[in-house]
């Protein structure tokens, strides 16, 4: 196997780590993407995903036409924007693990993803191997939402499989099926008054939706590929005055739809119902964010991940999750795309960090993938 170059990869992600990367602000990473990208002889384009999202840029698009004919084309796709603290990052290497200095998160989420695309390319690039077309998809917003993707122009896919570098696992891990998810948002309007000259006058929201929520029955772990969570309760202006409206906040998940839509509708009719009955009025939103997928392991995107993590000496975990990510988009509009994962672990918080070798043997995985795709 070709040996990677780790100083060049490890400088790299450091550089892409400590520029601006808040969710719809990621300019300065899509821009020096951009620069990396044309170095390797990618043509590029950027979408409307910014436009229709109100971001400083798009989705950034790459491509390079094969030299193979026959071989498979590929898709890998990583996001380029960061939870907060992010940004300026500054990275701590110790015992083989890098780390940030605490006060920002490490960035491995999504940018471990990021560099191993482009060293794993470069790698095959600078042994002149043989491939299909490589098609690369670096999107905004999907912290809070996968909205980059959702708002892709999907007109521009083209290739045939697709990889996502985009779980905790350690390279080797394969997540063939992800939940699709419902965002419901509940809003219960009782009536105002004065809560100590004429508190009967009014119709406390408050206490109706805490009584309409004791009626939820279900919620939390429902089954092994359910859930459902409440997780914002707004309400009230003042301790003098009886509070008019309530807002609850939620969502359902789950890989089986029949599922989703049923659960989905108990909480939200529950939750309705229940305040209606106490005397209030209650109105329901619900947004359908992303639909579920599962990936058939028998496919040819799964075959060839297995076939690069044999070459790459590294157990296939195949395996599903319960979260979102761009690859739901991605099937969604059509191309068959599993997850990898890159080792990110304890992302979302400034205790994040990342092992350096899963840092390279995420970028061994694509060029062997590109190589698997070639045969």
């Amino acid at each position: 196997m070709k040996e990677l170059n780790k100083t060049r990869m490890l400088a790299e992600f450091k550089e892409i780590v400590a520029l601006p990367c808040h969710t719809l602000q990621e300019r300065p990473v899509l821009e020096l993407l951009q620069s990396k990208l044309a170095a390797m002889g990618f043509e590029m384009q950027e979408d409307d995903a910014g436009k229709q999202l109100g971001g400083n840029c798009g989705n950034l698009w790459a491509f390079l036409p094969g030299n193979k004919e026959g071989a498979t084309s590929v898709l890998f796709s990583a996001h380029m924007d960061g939870v907060e603290p992010c940004g300026g990052t500054t990275v701590v290497q110790k015992d083989g693990i890098l780390y940030s200095d605490g006060t920002t998160i490490l960035g491995g989420d999504d940018k471990s993803g990021v560099v191993a695309i482009l060293e794993g390319v470069r790698m095959l690039l600078e042994e002149n191997a043989e491939h299909g077309d490589i098609q690369l998809l670096f999107t905004i917003a999907e912290e809070g939402g996968v909205n980059g993707s959702r708002c892709m122009d999907k007109s521009l896919l083209k290739a045939e499989v697709g990889y996502a570098l985009d779980s905790e696992g350690a390279p080797g891990e394969i997540v063939v099926g992800a939940p699709g998810q419902y965002k419901y948002t509940i809003s219960i309007h009782g009536k105002k008054a004065h809560g100590g000259l004429e508190p009967e006058k009014g119709i406390n929201s408050v206490m109706i939706a805490a009584k309409a929520l004791a009626d939820v029955k279900r919620y939390g772990r429902i089954d092994e590929e359910t859930t459902c969570n409440i997780g914002i309760i707004n309400g009230g202006t003042a301790t003098n005055i009886v509070p008019d409206l309530v807002v609850i906040q939620g969502d359902a998940r789950s890989r089986n739809n029949e599922k989703l839509n049923a659960i989905k509708d108990e909480i939200v009719n529950t939750i309705c119902t229940s305040a209606e009955k106490y005397g209030a009025k209650a109105e329901a939103e619900v947004e359908n964010k992303y639909s579920s997928f599962l990936v058939e392991e028998d496919s040819k995107v799964v075959e060839l991940a297995k076939d690069a993590c044999a070459a790459c000496g590294f157990k296939a975990d195949v395996t599903l999750t319960g979260g979102g990510s761009d690859a739901n988009f991605i099937n969604a509009y059509g191309v068959p795309c599993v997850i990898l994962g890159t080792g990110m672990s304890n992302v979302h918080t400034v205790e994040e960090f990342l092992k350096e070798e899963d840092l390279y043997n995420s970028a061994y995985l694509v060029y062997e993938i590109l190589k698997a795709a070639a045969k």
